[in-house]
């Protein structure tokens, strides 16, 4: 029996481009809704072919506009465009604050873009768990490039490595980025450097910066990160900075590093879902359980460190495993 007789019909409806039945069941992931769960299995072995760049870098460099202008470029060559913009979170609502989808410019009968912006859900990095699904759902609906924009939270915004073949850190002159890097943690994930709004002053000194910091480590996995000024205003570097994201990719399967990578991150997802699932399982069990409700209560009266409590319950419930 072929693949496309055991999908479900929203699978089907996404494979065949039906954009509504894309967004109804992006909002299902999102949502923790488990309809989708047949639709995401059936789908995934579509996924893990096409390029998932992150853009990340600090507030306020013009990661959204640098997008706008990517896209454009990806467009005029007849690409078409997936792009998830995860946003910061309400800590009221559980909504996206900053609204990604405001600052995105795009025509609205163009068919070969798709965007969606997700709330991180205070997930470290600004990369909500859903994100993930959400690409292979764009990818299965037969995107050819795929965007992740992360928050932009500079400390913690490493995260995107988890979803992306290609991380492009995006940076400006004059505000000591090029330094800030090394104490974020970005330089450790940058494939591509992007010195944005290089028509300013002092965008030279910062990708001089940069390439001697460049130049200091040993690359990652043998890749030295490319360093690419650009500028949405003028514009200019678009074309290169996309040429820059291609030769790493290249890179990726030449090195056979594409399939290391992919291999790590899905055993780290694996190993994630199965830590919440267990998680949410204990957690519900410590107020349920008659006897786990004794354990509780020990911990709260001080008898008993919840280290000790963890190291019991393990030992009784998953130790024998």
């Amino acid at each position: 029996m072929s693949p496309a007789v055991r999908q479900p019909p929203g699978a089907r409806a996404i494979v065949e481009g039906d954009r509504r039945a894309l967004a109804q069941t992006i909002s299902a992931v999102e949502d923790g809704d488990p309809t989708a769960a047949p639709i995401l299995r059936a789908l995934y072995p579509r996924t893990g072919r096409v390029p998932i760049v992150g853009l990340t870098g600090p507030l306020g460099v013009g990661k959204s506009s640098l997008l706008n202008a990517l896209i454009g470029h990806l467009r005029a060559a007849g690409k078409t465009v997936g792009v998830v913009a995860v946003d910061p979170s309400s800590p009221f609502t559980g909504g996206s604050v900053l609204g990604d989808r405001i600052r995105l410019e795009r025509k609205p009968d163009d068919d070969g873009i798709f965007f969606r912006s997700m709330a991180s859900r205070g997930e470290a990095g600004g990369v909500a768990a859903a994100t993930r699904e959400v690409t292979r759902l764009l990818e299965a609906a037969g995107y050819d490039v795929l965007f992740v924009e992360t928050v932009g939270s500079g400390q913690v915004d490493v995260a995107i490595r988890d979803i992306a073949s290609t991380s492009v850190v995006v940076l400006v002159p004059h505000l000591g980025d090029e330094v800030q890097t090394l104490k974020a943690g970005l330089f450790e994930i940058a494939d591509v450097f992007c010195v944005n709004k290089a028509d300013l002053p002092g965008a030279d000194l910062a990708a001089k910066d940069l390439g001697e910091l460049v130049a200091l480590g040993t690359g990652r996995d043998g890749w030295a990160p490319v360093i690419v000024p650009t500028s949405t205003t003028t514009p200019s570097g678009i074309a290169e900075l996309w040429t820059a994201v291609l030769a790493h990719e290249s890179f990726l399967d030449r090195s056979g590093h594409r399939a290391e990578r992919e291999r790590a991150r899905l055993r780290a997802e694996v190993a994630e879902r199965v830590r919440d699932r267990v998680g949410r399982e204990v957690a519900d069990r410590l107020e349920q359980d008659p006897e786990l409700r004794r354990l509780l209560d020990r911990v709260v009266a001080r008898q008993l460190d919840p280290a000790g409590a963890a190291d019991e319950l393990y030992r009784a419930h998953y130790g024998r495993r």
